[in-house]
């Protein structure tokens, strides 16, 4: 089993945002492959037409009269001068905003008044029986025990009082040529590939400070500590468990699937679980793309960079009896963290796709409503919206029991968006219209309906299992990679990164949605509900513009004045503080402004609403991932995924996070980490 060249194709990788390294590892060279959305759906301009004006919609009743009144006012360029780039207003968090670093420097940076450390790296024991980080000496056996690789989604969830907790993460993918050195031994291959099923999936670890704002400490041998790795068991719910299409050899009943892939982002549900997004799942099997599925997903017979499918009959897609392995991935999973011993569960009625992640708000009537990105270029956003309403009542078991089953049923929607403006207005350069805003109406069409089929010619389990073609089916806007997607936890705008598409303008015509041609930069769109947050009617707006405004002229940032901003490109994860500010982190920088990616704040309120700030850079080829924004402890939390990608074993790029220490568990090697940060 040979190692994949990970140096190929690098001036056709060029044209995206990530190295090649990324692309081959992360997402199988989706970049490079044919088309995966070729469907004859109505370019947004097409659908102008049919846009209800400003004018119609404030006739739509008090509702939307409001929802509408209210994106005007915040889209409006700020009232007063703005000021110079001084101190961030005053919050639980002031900070002077940091200057770009540049994309060779190997530093994690904050401001001035702030500390960092490593939380858990990879490799950390989270285990009283697991050995301690051997760079040189690594097995499967010991990583099944310790801190997974590439962090993407975290969070940290206090017990009452707020010195104990657990910590939640996701480990998306592994990168062979840093974790170990060169080598053909057929052997030494072998027990390689055991170790990246137990480097990847999810951990569960407890966490303890001393005071509140204190930097917390991982517990080894915590009660709750727990790894879900390839091999695990997740139950599958909702109408497609047990169907023909997810039934293998190995698991006839069709009700239960060993093991999580490409786990991105996530959210953190009100009761108490944790959100997972199985998303670049096709990379991990060999399988000919010879359905119009398989075509659809971006499967090809081609060696894996894991090498599974040599040894293990599920990644296989050629193998009798595993046909539908690959059907039983691309679901957002969901578990329960306080609970060791549950089995975590994979929810078929939210769809499957490449799931950036699912962020959960309540509704008006108490259903609860899930946003969802599909990250590829020219797929779709979604939305689910449960059947049954959730219960606050968490210390009550009946209740959390309830709870617990609220994904399992309820209505599928994917998003169709409408612009107010003249096709000829929607240039692709960048340039605003002649109202000042790319900004419109939408509907989300329903692609399930009370546990049925909304699209005519699929059943529901086909709906649910090749949720893309029923979303090309019924006319879905293409968008330029949703990514995470975000509910306000006060206003209830939700927020969509949409972080670039370099061939929109190419594969795809430019809309008022996605304006700019070759979308290197990426932008933000704000989306406001007009009909509640379960209802099928929204208006939205872009936000945000991505790029450096210093290096080219179509950027946008909500009316703020350009020359004040930190430039920004990519924008990946976001998230919100107690005082209502949106936070943004980045992965795609270095290859677009030439700067390591960050985290930044921006404001959505008043004169300052637009003005992006960054926060910290993350050192050299990494990406930033989960920020968490504790405010009101003074505290913030990020993953730093693939830090020194682009290196090798024999000479890495990135000595992060132990940077030559010689202190028991350091290595001389990149490991990717989740990082504190706090006033200090």
């Amino acid at each position: 089993m040979a190692l994949p060249d990970l140096r190929l194709s690098v001036v056709d990788h060029a044209r995206g945002k990530r190295s090649p390294v990324t692309c081959r590892l992360k997402c199988a060279d989706a970049c490079l492959g044919p088309e995966c959305n070729t469907s004859a759906n109505p370019e947004f301009r097409s659908l102008a037409s049919a846009a209800l004006s400003r004018r119609a919609l404030l006739g739509m009743g008090a509702a939307g009269a409001v929802a509408i009144a209210v994106g005007d006012a915040f889209g409006a360029a700020p009232a007063q001068a703005a000021p110079g780039r001084g101190a961030a207003a005053a919050s639980g968090l002031p900070f002077e905003p940091i200057a770009p670093v540049a994309s060779t420097v190997d530093e994690f940076t904050v401001p001035a008044g702030y500390r960092w450390s490593a939380l858990v790296r990879w490799g950390d024991p989270i285990f009283p029986d697991a050995p301690g980080f051997d760079l040189a000496n690594q097995t499967p056996a010991a990583q099944a025990r310790q801190f997974g690789y590439n962090v993407d989604y975290i969070d940290v969830i206090a017990d009452e009082g707020g010195l104990t907790g657990v910590l939640v993460a996701n480990h998306e993918y592994v990168n062979p040529a840093i974790m170990f050195p060169p080598s053909s031994d057929p052997a030494e291959l072998r027990m390689r590939s055991e170790i990246y099923k137990a480097a990847q999936g999810m951990a569960v670890v407890e966490v303890e400070r001393d005071a509140i704002g204190a930097p917390w400490r991982i517990v080894v041998g915590g009660r709750r500590n727990r790894r879900l790795t390839v091999d695990s068991e997740f139950a599958l719910t909702g109408p497609a468990a047990g169907s023909d299409l997810v039934r293998t050899a190995a698991d006839p009943s069709g009700r239960t699937v060993l093991g999580t892939l490409g786990n991105c982002a996530g959210g953190t549900t009100p009761w108490g679980t944790v959100l997972s997004g199985e998303e670049n799942f096709n990379g991990y099997f060999s399988a000919p793309a010879d359905t119009p599925s398989r075509a659809r997903y971006g499967f090809r017979q081609a060696p894996t960079s894991t090498g599974w499918e040599t040894w293990d009959r599920r990644f296989d897609g050629t193998a009798p009896g595993y046909e539908n392995e690959a059907n039983r991935f691309g679901y957002i999973v969901e578990i329960d963290p306080q609970d060791p011993t549950s089995t975590p569960v994979k929810h078929t009625a939210m769809g499957r796709f490449k799931h950036e992640g699912a962020n959960v708000r309540i509704a008006e009537d108490g259903r609860v409503v899930a946003y969802m990105g599909d990250d590829e270029r020219g797929d779709y956003l979604y939305k689910f919206v449960s059947k049954h309403r959730y219960n606050p009542n968490r210390a009550d078991a009946a209740a959390r029991k309830q709870n617990l089953r609220l994904l399992a049923e309820g209505d599928l929607f994917v998003a169709r968006f409408s612009g107010d403006s003249p096709a000829s207005e929607i240039t692709g350069t960048g340039a605003l219209p002649s109202d000042g805003a790319f900004d419109g109406t939408g509907e989300w069409i329903a692609l399930t309906r009370k546990g049925r089929s909304a699209v005519p010619g699929m059943t529901v389990e086909e709906v649910l299992v090749h949720t893309r073609l029923a979303a090309d089916r019924v006319g879905a806007t293409k968008m330029d990679r949703c990514e995470d997607v975000e509910p306000h936890p006060t206003t209830g705008r939700v927020y969509v990164a949409c972080t670039n598409n370099t061939r929109r303008g190419l594969d795809y015509a430019v809309d008022e949605a996605n304006p700019r041609a070759t979308n290197r930069d990426g932008h933000v769109i704000e989306l406001t509900e007009l009909d509640g947050q379960g209802g099928t009617r929204f208006s939205w707006s872009i936000l945000l513009l991505c790029g450096d405004p210093a290096g080219i002229s179509q950027t946008y940032f909500a009316g703020y004045p350009k020359e004040l901003v930190s430039p920004i490109s990519c924008p990946d994860n976001v998230a919100f503080d107690g005082e209502g500010n949106l936070w943004i982190s980045t992965d795609g920088a270095p290859s677009t402004i030439r700067k390591n990616d960050g985290l930044f704040k921006v404001p959505l309120e008043g004169p300052e609403r637009g003005r992006v700030q960054q926060f910290l850079s993350v050192p050299r080829d990494a990406e930033t991932c989960g920020p968490i924004i504790r405010d009101d402890e003074g505290m913030v939390f990020v993953a730093v995924q693939h830090p020194g990608e682009d290196g090798t074993f024999a000479a890495p790029t990135s000595r992060f996070p132990d940077y030559g220490s010689t202190a028991p568990g350091a290595a001389a090697a990149p490991r990717p980490s989740v990082v504190q940060v706090w006033r200090g």
